[in-house]
């Protein structure tokens, strides 16, 4: 049972939450609960819809960044992520189940979405502390320094939906998946 409200619609949320629930609705069809639930601070709401949105722009094509969010997602031990990036991750970025999978256990059989994924498993183990061999290993792999950038941030960026999630146990409103199998 989710342990904080969630806004049964957009009306019932805070004002100030509005338009960005109403962006959401539009772009996906319906407010998931994650969005529901984070409506209880427009300003949370607002932070990280902006900081997804952001990145969503950015250099790292959808797939590789559905398999960061998948492989940080098991290994913070989030259901609520792991049920929603598998969902969007087979539905919109078209990923295969063998790949979900893979990505999940921290990798990819496609080479340059193995050395991100893997890159972003480490900078979330060592919370930051990586080698500048590992970084040349990233550049060699053909990651230049805005792409690195933008690892480091979906890092950072599914580390909070996963631990908002955790902490606050959003009801799945995704099709479920067993955290245990990967």
């Amino acid at each position: 049972m989710t342990r904080i409200p969630l806004h049964p619609s957009i009306e019932a949320a805070p004002e100030a939450a509005r338009p960005t629930l109403e962006a959401i609705k539009k772009q996906m069809g319906s407010v998931p609960n994650i969005f529901r639930m984070m409506a209880n601070s427009p300003a949370v709401l607002e932070a990280y819809a902006s900081l997804s949105g952001a990145l969503g722009k950015g250099k790292l094509d959808k797939k590789i960044r559905e398999r960061i969010a998948l492989a940080i997602a098991q290994k913070n031990g989030c259901g609520y992520c792991l049920a929603a990036h598998t969902y969007t991750g087979t539905h919109v970025a078209k990923l295969s189940i063998d790949e979900i999978a893979a990505a999940r256990r921290g990798g990819s059989s496609d080479a340059r979405a193995n050395a991100a994924v893997k890159f972003a498993v480490k900078v979330a183990e060592e919370r930051g502390s990586v080698t500048e061999e590992e970084l040349q290993t990233m550049r060699a792999a053909g990651f230049d320094d805005g792409e690195l950038l933008e690892i480091v941030a979906h890092v950072a960026a599914n580390t909070f939906t996963n631990y908002m999630n955790e902490v606050f146990k959003t009801e799945v409103d995704f099709p479920k998946v067993d955290h245990h199998a990967n």
